[in-house]
């Protein structure tokens, strides 16, 4: 048998290694399946890697020192058979996606961005304002996961509320349900305040632990995803108002379960109109409304 030449070993080392980083990531980073309905993106190895590189180059490998070649093949499937094994374990996940919520160094512009909203609303609040958006966060997967859109008609636009409708419709339609639950918030601040035109634009980051999972409604089958996984989801919140609107004094905070116009139990038609004063709540027209909603890298 022909000797093994470790001065090629070590030369090919490095490629050895980029082998075993490629099959370890495509396996422990799984595609996010639904993605809980907003603008997605999936995980897994993302670069200019050429597959076809790498397989010319083992063909060349193989040519010139087969007994290389053959310890190759053995390493790549060692790792593949470890990561495979490793991206099969729930629990494994879980620990890794709590993990990296831990450790995620997301940016807090909060105390810039307050700053910058009271030098025109000095009674604006970064606390409550955060407050209310974890709570519209919480109240939107809550309407997502009963399948009822009703209660977050109040405060959300009504071009966001028709898209969220007609993407729950969908669902209804086809017998399924995805449900969000065990849903815990890691992180949420100001992140970008802009007047633009006659409206102020007001953007805020969540990060959140949840779990998500699709099931037929008749069988209860799960469809997609695993009821025990947990995903760890980024998203941007985007909230709209009307330039100049200033945030009243001894106002409790923003709130959606009161009229922001006479402050009566939230009930709103489907034009988004109170259904105690008349007004179109869902405009921006008397407090901040969601416009917008997607996941962030």
């Amino acid at each position: 048998m022909k000797k093994l030449n470790t001065n090629k070993l070590k030369q090919y080392l490095p490629f050895l290694l980029l082998i075993v980083a490629i099959v370890c990531c495509n396996l422990a980073i799984a595609d996010v399946g639904n993605q809980n309905r907003y603008n997605s993106g999936g995980g897994g190895f993302d670069g200019d890697f050429d597959i076809g590189v790498l397989i010319g180059w083992l063909i060349n490998l193989f040519i010139e020192s087969p007994v290389m070649g053959l310890i190759v093949v053995i390493v790549i499937i060692i790792a593949y058979r470890v990561a495979k094994k490793k991206g099969a374990n729930v629990d494994y996940i879980n620990k890794g996606v709590n993990r990296q919520a831990e450790t995620d160094s997301t940016p807090d512009f909060s105390a810039a961005v307050a700053a910058e909203i009271q030098a025109i609303d000095p009674n604006f609040s970064s606390d409550k304002f955060i407050g209310f958006a974890r709570e519209v966060f919480m109240k939107i997967q809550e309407a997502w996961t009963t399948k009822d859109w009703k209660p977050i008609r109040p405060f959300e636009s009504e071009a966001l509320f028709n898209q969220h409708k007609q993407q729950l419709d969908e669902y209804i339609r086809l017998g399924k349900t995805n449900i969000v639950e065990k849903i815990a918030i890691k992180h949420c601040s100001l992140h970008e305040f802009r007047q633009d035109g006659d409206k102020e634009v007001l953007k805020v980051w969540l990060n959140a632990i949840m779990r998500d999972y699709v099931v037929d409604d008749k069988t209860k089958k799960v469809l997609e995803s695993d009821p025990n996984r947990d995903w760890y989801m980024k998203y941007e919140m985007v909230f709209n108002r009307k330039a100049g609107l200033k945030t009243q004094v001894g106002k409790k905070g923003n709130s959606i379960t009161n009229c922001p116009n006479c402050g009566a139990p939230t009930e709103v038609t489907s034009s988004g109109q109170c259904t105690y004063c008349g007004s179109v709540i869902t405009n921006g027209e008397h407090d901040w409304v969601l416009t917008d909603i997607h996941s962030r890298p």
